[in-house]
This record gives structure tokens, C-alpha cells and sequence, in this order.
């Protein structure tokens, strides 16, 4: 089983992955690390030295091969990645996918003091960060809606989050 998670950046997608590849011994693969792992440059440096619609195929190639893995694993998927080339059918066709959903107010919570690691979000000021993560949202909103399962994560912790999840899952033995 592919378990795929999906939402914006700093909604917990990485954090949660972790969790859920230990609770259930499952790989954890973040895609934008692998993509990074698999063209020997960070992915600022992908957008950088290609361009955005590079990275996109890049992107639709390494998801597409992992979403082919008999492996049980937990897939921490970039916040773009639905949105572009059909992927987010794709990601249902194979693979059980969770939105992540977080509120304006706690994604600004969570990015304005990771900024200087976010390229998408570096160099806007900190007093605009909640109106472009609206906007933005807004704009991807129908490709995350499009996952399976829809988690709101405001005020949860993130075992509470991977609790949830495990007792969404088919065919998973719960332990409680």
C-alpha cells in the first residue's frame, strides 16, 4: 500500500510521513527530497538552472515511478505536485491519499519563521505572507479536494493526525 500525502507547504505532510512510516513500518519517501537525491542538485537549484515547468516533468516522472512500487510506503508529496499533469489522478489511481488541510492563520504560523528555506516564499514580507498563502491555496484548493480523505490538522497534534489516518486506512489492523 502507497499512502500519499497531500496540502500546503508547512501543513505537516514531512512530520506526519515520518510518524506514519514508524507506527506502521512502512518506507518514507519525501518526493522532493528523491527528486533532489535523483538529479544531484536541490531542488531551488532544479528551479533555478531549469526553470519551474522543468521541475513539473521531473516531478510527473519521479512520482509516476514510485507510485509503480510494490513497497508499502508513506509519500510526502511536494505542495505543488497535484496540480500539474494530471498527477493528482494519478496519486488516486495509486495510492490512498490524505489532504492535509491547515487554516491561513496556522500555515503563516508554521512558514513565517522557515521563509529563508522556502524559495517559493523567501522574499515576500512578513506582513503579505498571509495573503499569498490565501491566494495560493485558493488556486490549489480544487486538486487537493480531489484527494480521498480530507484531515483538518489546526490545533492537533501530529500523532493525533496519524491516528486519524491509520483509522482511515483500508485493509490496516488497528491496534486499538
Amino acid at each position: 500500500m502507497i499512502i500519499s500525502l497531500a496540502g500546503y507547504m508547512g501543513c505537516g505532510k514531512s512530520h506526519i510521513a515520518k510518524i506514519l512510516s514508524h507506527r506502521l513500518n512502512f518506507k518514507c519517501i519525501d518526493l522532493d527530497e528523491e527528486i533532489a537525491l535523483r538529479q544531484g542538485k536541490a531542488i531551488a537549484e532544479i528551479f533555478a538552472g531549469k526553470g519551474e515547468i522543468a521541475f513539473r516533468k521531473i516531478e510527473k516522472e519521479t512520482l509516476g515511478i514510485l507510485l509503480q512500487s510494490e513497497e508499502n510506503m508513506i509519500l510526502s508529496l511536494g505542495g505543488g505536485t497535484p496540480v500539474y499533469y494530471h498527477n493528482i489522478d494519478l496519486i488516486n489511481q495509486k495510492s490512498e491519499s490524505f489532504y492535509l488541510r491547515a487554516s491561513v492563520a496556522t500555515l503563516t504560523e508554521r512558514l513565517t519563521p522557515q521563509k529563508s528555506h522556502r524559495p517559493l516564499i523567501a522574499r515576500i514580507a512578513d506582513d503579505d505572507l498571509p495573503e499569498f498563502i490565501s491566494k495560493h491555496l485558493f488556486e490549489r484548493a480544487p486538486y487537493y479536494a480531489q484527494c480521498r480523505h480530507h484531515l483538518i490538522t489546526d490545533g492537533k497534534t501530529p500523532e493525533a493526525i496519524t491516528d486519524e489516518i491509520i483509522r482511515l486506512l483500508p485493509d490496516v489492523h488497528h491496534p486499538y
